[in-house]
């Protein structure tokens, strides 16, 4: 098995070893950048009870907002599909896009053009400084997998993302994917 690096567009899939940590137990991290001053992502998997109408009123849309991570959590970011439409964006991977003009979003919310299979916002986002990401990868906190479903994660329905990157990486990792999320509730 070829060992991957930390880099822009994959995927980190928290180990099973962090169960208990708030903010990243069963968790999957889409790598924004990643660069010798630190990485940036976003949680997939960790939808909030929110949607974007409870923090941009002013627009009428139900797309949901997910946890981004810890860090600057009173702040929206997003990834989308949608260069074309929205000025300034990053690209991260083949296909999927990192911020850029937000008054575009509004317009394209407004005019009620953005699916949700081209846009997801989070509250705040994963970052590591420097040294961090790369510490915690070798203290077998986070496995560095590709993102296969490529542009396509965006809008999706990623509920048992966690258990089925389990189910794929094998081995010992099978055993987690069935394991419950407390271990006391067992």
């Amino acid at each position: 098995m070829i060992s991957l690096q930390p880099d822009k567009g994959v995927l980190l899939v928290a180990e099973p070893s962090i169960i208990g940590d708030v903010s990243f137990n069963r968790s999957v991290v889409l790598l924004a950048e990643h660069n010798e001053e630190g990485s940036v992502g976003f949680i997939l998997n960790k939808p909030l009870k929110y949607n974007l109408k409870d923090f941009i009123p002013e627009v009428n849309c139900e797309l949901p907002v997910y946890n981004g991570g810890p860090v600057e959590q009173d702040n929206l970011y997003f990834i989308h599909r949608i260069p074309e439409h929205i000025p300034d964006s990053i690209e991260i991977a083949e296909g999927i896009y990192w911020g850029g003009d937000f008054n575009a979003i509004l317009d394209l919310l407004q005019k009620e053009e953005l699916k949700a299979s081209q846009i997801q916002f989070f509250l705040g986002y994963s970052g590591w400084d420097r040294e961090q990401l790369d510490q915690e990868l070798e203290v077998h906190s986070w496995v560095i997998t590709k993102n296969k479903l490529r542009h396509r994660i965006i809008g999706e329905n990623l509920d048992n993302f966690w258990k089925e990157q389990m189910i794929e990486l094998g081995g010992d990792y099978l055993l987690w994917s069935n394991a419950p999320e407390n271990p006391s509730y067992n």
